[in-house]
């Protein structure tokens, strides 16, 4: 049987629903057996997400409301506002800031391979590996590549303190 196309999300709807104050992914595609990942994120104004990389995955990211800025690995800063479309290669450092009516955007990307349990490598040499507790984020749950992440680069929720 053929998938169906159908309406998952009214945005509209979504920020009309939110918190004032509620900050982070707003919404998330859950669909089983899909290819994709999508995020509805929301930064109240003056809110950071962090510097980070992503090695594994192209984002795709579509400003929706309010502006600000995206500051590039090379320093190189990029002004957002509703309706911009930027695209972020993988491998490349960025850090956004949302400007004084916050930033509202939407993310994209292909889906990430789910977590296995995999079976030692010849170098693993027995006992327990290493807890990776603190790099799973509180908010949705993404394991971060970073070892010591400040921000989850899926929702943009800081990490606790270490």
């Amino acid at each position: 049987m053929n998938a169906a196309p159908h309406i998952l999300a009214r945005i509209a709807g979504l920020l009309a629903a939110a918190a004032p104050d509620e900050r982070g992914a707003l919404w998330h595609l859950a669909e089983p057996g899909r290819e994709l990942d999508a995020n509805l994120v929301r930064l109240p104004p003056g809110a950071e997400v962090g510097e980070h990389q992503e090695d594994v995955l192209d984002v795709l990211l579509v400003v929706l409301a309010g502006a600000g800025s995206v500051r590039a690995g090379d320093g190189q800063v990029l002004d957002l506002a509703a309706g911009a479309v930027l695209w972020l290669p993988r491998t490349s450092r960025r850090a956004l800031a949302a400007g004084p009516d916050g930033l509202t955007y939407l993310t994209a990307h292909r889906r990430r391979p789910g977590l296995a349990i995999k079976p030692p490598s010849g170098a693993y040499e027995g006992g327990e590996e290493p807890c990776m507790l603190d790099r799973v984020c509180p908010e949705c749950g993404r394991l971060s590549q970073d070892p010591a992440p400040v921000f989850c680069s899926r929702c943009g929720e800081r990490f606790p303190e270490r």
